[in-house]
């Protein structure tokens, strides 16, 4: 089936899919010891501003603004992304379980030659593909409201009918043990029948080097993939893909214990807020 999706999604434009943002930037907040050592040491300076704390220096929309040739790049970008992530998922070899949740919860974890180790999270929502989709993409500036991993996001420009451009902030922790990262990414979005397909990866633009104070983190190709659950409509299947070079100075097995505990963390407030929104209605 995935062969299909990929040709689906990296050919056909679909313009109700246009806001996109990278859930797995949430991953990111588990980690950053580094940034405070950064700071000891004078290499970064920290800001101080009325939002969180932070001086967030991101441009505007209208000062991000892809040349037509750099949108075709980006572009391009994005559905080479959700290609090379859709077809890690295909391959079922080689896949470890990690972590097992008592509400089911699954997330397996595998090395892949040129991206290292990458995890998979797979659950089922009580929320239809529409309803996901809303709440986690055609609102995903609200994400921080809800997801305490998260200080900010900005859709910083729509590139293609259904690729954006986003710029992604971590929130800090309690008691400073927890540094940020920012992410600048492409993403690209296609949906078939009753599922969303979601892909992105890093990319660098010269109009937003990185930000004073943060260590700037990298997607590799990531996928995150929204179904509905056959007949209970209610219901959705979600699976994500996390591939990411976090950067800094952490060792590899911090990272790797990090990086699952912290999809689990995201889905359990996901669902805290889809059980709010249903008690409200």
């Amino acid at each position: 089936m995935l062969p299909a999706v990929v040709k689906l999604c990296c050919g056909i434009s679909y313009p109700h899919l246009r806001s996109l943002a990278g859930l797995q930037r949430t991953a990111v907040a588990v980690i950053g010891k580094e940034l405070t050592h950064l700071q000891r040491w004078g290499r970064v300076q920290p800001h101080m501003s009325t939002h969180g704390g932070i001086k967030y220096n991101a441009p505007g929309p209208e000062d991000v603004k892809p040349l037509k040739e750099d949108k075709d790049f980006y572009v391009k970008q994005g559905q080479e992304a959700m290609r090379k992530a859709l077809y890690m998922l295909e391959d079922t070899k080689g896949w470890k379980v990690e972590f097992t949740e008592s509400e089911g919860e699954v997330i397996c974890s595998k090395v892949v030659a040129g991206a290292g180790k990458v995890f998979r999270l797979e659950a089922v929502l009580e929320a239809s593909v529409e309803e996901l989709y809303d709440l986690l993409f055609v609102r995903v500036e609200e994400m921080h409201q809800w997801n305490p991993s998260i200080q900010q996001i900005k859709v910083l420009k729509h590139v293609g009918p259904e690729t954006v451009i986003t710029h992604e902030v971590s929130a800090e922790t309690a008691g400073n043990r927890i540094g940020q990262r920012d992410f600048l990414s492409v993403r690209h979005s296609c949906k078939q029948k009753s599922s969303v397909y979601l892909g992105g990866a890093a990319i660098q633009l010269a109009s937003f080097p990185p930000q004073e104070g943060f260590v700037r983190a990298e997607d590799g190709p990531t996928c995150i993939i929204i179904q509905a659950l056959g007949d209970e409509t209610g219901k959705s299947r979600f699976t994500w893909l996390l591939n990411m070079d976090v950067k800094g100075w952490l060792p590899k097995f911090i990272v790797n214990q990090a990086l699952p505990q912290a999809q689990l963390d995201f889905t359990r407030h996901l669902r805290r807020r889809l059980t709010a929104r249903a008690t409200l209605g």
